[in-house]
Formats: C-alpha cells, sequence, structure tokens
C-alpha cells in the first residue's frame, strides 16, 4: 500500500493543543515521519492534555523528553540535524530560552523548516499575551460577521481559527517553505498565526465589501444568513434543512420541491427588502414535513438542500459511507485522511502511547 506522498518527510513536533497537533496530523496522514516530542511524565497515558479523545496525535511516534534536561536537549538536536520540518506552539521567547530557537537550530541544519504556530504571531502588540480561537477570529473580523442580526455572534467551536486559520496554514506554509529548502538548500522560519490566517480566509468577504456587494453588518447578505435560500430551516420534527439554493436553476428546483413552483403571490427573492416575507413562506412550509421526508424529497436534486447531521449522524449518512469519509481505526470511528491522491493515498494511523517510540528512535540516533 502506497504511504502517502509526503512519505519521506520527517518532522519533529512539539507537544501542544489544538492547531500545532493538528498540523501535525495532517502532515502524518499524507505520509510524513512525525516524531512528537512529549513531556516525559505526560498523565493521562495517550498523547496530549485531551487523552483519549486526542485523535489529533494519530499516526504519529512519540519520544518523552525533559527539555531541561541537558541529555534530552542532545537527542532533540539529534533529531533536528536529520529532520526536515519542526513545528513548535509556544509563545515567542520559549524555545529560544531552551536553546531551541531558529538560530540555534538553523546552524545545525541550515535546510531546516522551523514553523512556529502562535495565535497572535510572533511579533505585534498582542505577541507575548495569552489567547484562544475565540479571541483570535474575534481580532480578525470572522466572529463578528458570523451568525443572525438579532443574536450574539456565534462561534463556530474551534474550527475556524484554530484548524482552518491556524493548522491549515501551517501545514501550507511548512510545505511550501519545505518546497524551497530542497530546491535551495535554504531553510527558514514559517510565522503561523491563527489571526492571519483568519483573515486570509474572509479575502472573498473583503472583496465583496469593496465591490458594495455586502454589507459590514452581520445576517444581512447573501451567505451569512441574510438571505432566505441561503440558510437553515426547522422541520416538523424540531430538526433542520441547511438551503443553498443561490442560482437561479437551483432556486427553481428549490421552489419545485417545496410545491411552490409557479406561485405568483411568492416574494421576489432578488429584492432584498422581501426577503423576510419570502422567509416565512419558507419557514411555513418546511415545517410541514420531518428532515427526513425533506430529505426523501431533495436527495439528488440540484436544488442544493440537505440534511444538517449531528457529529455522530453524520458518520452514518449514505454519502459520507460510499466516499468512505469516515474510518474506524483501533475501535475509534473518525474523518478519514484528505484530500485524495490517485497515486499516493494518505492513510489514518494509531493514537500512540507517551513515550512509546523512545528505543526506538533512540537506536535510529544511535543514543
Amino acid at each position: 500500500m502506497a504511504l502517502g506522498p509526503l512519505q519521506g518527510v520527517r518532522v519533529v513536533e512539539f507537544a501542544g493543543l489544538g492547531p500545532g497537533p493538528f498540523c501535525g496530523m495532517l502532515m502524518a496522514d499524507l505520509g510524513a515521519d512525525v516524531v512528537r516530542i512529549d513531556r516525559r511524565g505526560a498523565r493521562g497515558g495517550l498523547i496530549g492534555a485531551l487523552g483519549a479523545t486526542s485523535l489529533l496525535d494519530r499516526g504519529k511516534r512519540s519520544i518523552a523528553l525533559d527539555l531541561k534536561d541537558d541529555d534530552d536537549l542532545q537527542v532533540v538536536r539529534a533529531l533536528v540535524q536529520r529532520t526536515d520540518v519542526l513545528l513548535e506552539g509556544f509563545r515567542p521567547g520559549v524555545m529560544e530560552r531552551l536553546g531551541l530557537g531558529p538560530d540555534e537550530l538553523l546552524a545545525l541544519n541550515p535546510a531546516l523548516v522551523y514553523g512556529r504556530m502562535t495565535g497572535w504571531g510572533q511579533t505585534g502588540p498582542l505577541a507575548s499575551s495569552a489567547g484562544h480561537d475565540i479571541g483570535y477570529i474575534g481580532l480578525s473580523g470572522a466572529l463578528g460577521a458570523t451568525g443572525r442580526p438579532d443574536e450574539r455572534p456565534a462561534p463556530p467551536m474551534n474550527l475556524l481559527g484554530d484548524f482552518g486559520g491556524g493548522g491549515v496554514f501551517l501545514a501550507l506554509g511548512a510545505l511550501a517553505a519545505l518546497v524551497h529548502a530542497r530546491a535551495t538548500g535554504e531553510g527558514q522560519v514559517v510565522d503561523a498565526a491563527i489571526v492571519d490566517g483568519t483573515a486570509v480566509l474572509t479575502t472573498m468577504i473583503h472583496g465583496m465589501l469593496a465591490s458594495g456587494s455586502w454589507i459590514d453588518r452581520r445576517g444581512r447578505n447573501l451567505l451569512d444568513t441574510g438571505a432566505p435560500f441561503y440558510d437553515v430551516y426547522r422541520c416538523a420534527d424540531g430538526q433542520f434543512v441547511a438551503v443553498g439554493a443561490l442560482e437561479e436553476q437551483f432556486y427553481a428546483a428549490l421552489l419545485d420541491g417545496l410545491g411552490l413552483a409557479g406561485d405568483e403571490s411568492l416574494p421576489d427573492r432578488t429584492d432584498p427588502r422581501q426577503w423576510a416575507a419570502l422567509r416565512e413562506r419558507f419557514t411555513e412550509v418546511f415545517a410541514g414535513r420531518t428532515r427526513a421526508e425533506w430529505w426523501a424529497v431533495f436527495e439528488g436534486t440540484d436544488a442544493c438542500v440537505a440534511p444538517v447531521w449531528s457529529l455522530l449522524e453524520a458518520t452514518s449518512d449514505g454519502h459520507n459511507t460510499a466516499r468512505g469519509v469516515f474510518v474506524e481505526v483501533d475501535g475509534t470511528l473518525q474523518p478519514n485522511a484528505a484530500p485524495r491522491f490517485s497515486a499516493t493515498p494518505g492513510a489514518v494511523g494509531s493514537v500512540p502511547w507517551v513515550g512509546q517510540h523512545d528505543l526506538e528512535i533512540r537506536a535510529e540516533l544511535h543514543l
């Protein structure tokens, strides 16, 4: 079986939470050899403070070290000398105080890609401050644009900041820098800040703001539940369906499924002043059937209607099952590796125990 497009890439990841481990997971899923440096004596059996739920550590190898111990620091340096990418998520200055900053490690390995994951970045007034996803997406403007006009902004868990604006951008930056390093022999620092990446995710919306096709008010626009044909509706059983019938032909299919095709009393969808009245009509119609009944009507059509599954319900959806979107590994059902590759498919590995690979890794380093 192919081992993924990153086979042969060596990664060292310093233990952390959230976006850094997620970046390491993405690289491990795609075949990289990711060695995670865990804190010796860490509790919980499995890697990370999240214990058995830490699927972000799947496919990695673990070595447990004390970064305040000189002998263990030598293990780190030996690892770095044979590593392509280093991932760390400490506050600015922590790695430097350990003697493991970019200057020291790039001197050992000039081609090293030194990936740094923070919320605020390595520079700026907030660089040394604590933070979490909700604050990063708040500062970037993304949180303020999310939700309905008469409600508080709703954080989309920590998917938008930590994982979308953080871990994915760190992986992109690390791999881009790796391409450069392999072409030139020159490594570099990748400063991946969640606030930066989240801001980039809003680029299209900023373009719409500049063109006048978006207003800077939450829940009043085409894609933020302002439009009644791009919204979520409650069904007769209290469950929900998602509607995204933006284009004319998709909107026509929506009306057909709702039994509203040809209804001349229907408010004009092209006039935002009539959106409230149109939403009322849709709300009334969708409330007349259960989610399952509506899915029986719309599944496979171009109406752009889909059921709103719970996390567990999504794992048994017919389309997800057919594509293998979720996979069971070691008795745990979880998202499969993505994206898909025709020649070098990735794969989901097991979650290691803290220090599980100590002897194996030390033997490889001749220590």
